[in-house]
């Protein structure tokens, strides 16, 4: 017969754990605690100026146009007070309500940094006005800047409408064939548009663009742009005076 006091041994690691219990005192003691830790901290970022704004940092200034002190001074009041209670939308549509902003992006560099990446408007075309400056024209419609001269590059925008596009005002107005031309030189890749000194504008339907060298596109009207700036780029390899891309599946080069 086995032994009981073998049979059913009971060593020391079985012996039970003593559990650790809080009293309600102590549980009140910790919360209170943890509200002050949570409230200090929540004091620390959003009421005190440990963690205030300090500087504004800009990314994205290519142009050499537009300044970090522009972008900084269209945020007003955000530069100022602590960085965890800035409104960062209101920031953004701030800065893009800067004539040459298209597109910003704002957040928070902590701890004292509040930071903005704009995306600058680009001309591809300018409009000469009527006191003979050049307003700058992206490809949106949208006019930012206006300057004594067109910017190097950019084609200018130049109305020299026809007899019958003047009776037809009534059909398409000059707004209407300027946003043509926009549309042109909006579609036109950065090798082309380079070349492009103007958009000439004789009629919706009769579009030229005058290259640099002193070449004519025949353009026709601003439908199927893309398909025409395609067919250009590839004739505008071979030597002439004229590149007739109106038709563009069917296009022609001569003198």
């Amino acid at each position: 017969m086995a032994d009981p006091a073998v049979a059913d041994p009971v060593g020391e690691d079985d012996a039970p754990v003593p559990r650790l219990r809080l009293s309600r005192r102590g549980i009140a003691v910790l919360c209170a605690l943890g509200a002050l830790l949570t409230g200090g901290l929540s004091w620390l970022v959003f009421a005190s100026s440990a963690l205030d704004v300090r500087a504004v940092a800009v990314q994205g200034l290519d142009s050499g146009r537009l300044g970090q002190d522009e972008v900084a001074a269209a945020l007003g009041g955000l530069r100022h007070g602590p960085l965890a209670r800035v409104d960062l939308d209101e920031a953004e549509r701030r800065v893009e309500a800067v004539p040459r902003v298209a597109k910003a992006e704002v957040w928070r560099g902590w701890p004292h940094t509040l930071r903005v990446k704009v995306t600058e408007r680009r001309a591809v075309a300018a409009v000469r006005t009527e006191d003979g400056k050049f307003a700058q024209v992206d490809a949106g419609g949208f006019t930012f800047a206006t300057e004594p001269a067109a910017p190097q590059g950019v084609p200018v925008v130049d109305l020299q409408l026809s007899q019958q596009a003047n009776e037809a005002l009534d059909l398409f107005d000059r707004p209407a064939l300027v946003h043509a031309a926009i549309t042109v030189a909006a579609g036109l890749p950065a090798e082309l548009s380079g070349r492009a000194g103007a958009v000439q504008v004789h009629s919706y339907d009769d579009i030229r663009l005058q290259l640099s060298g002193g070449a004519t596109v025949r353009w026709g009207s601003p439908e199927r742009t893309d398909r025409k700036a395609r067919v250009l780029a590839a004739l505008i390899g071979r030597k002439a005076a004229i590149y007739d891309v109106s038709a563009p599946d069917a296009p022609a080069v001569s003198g």
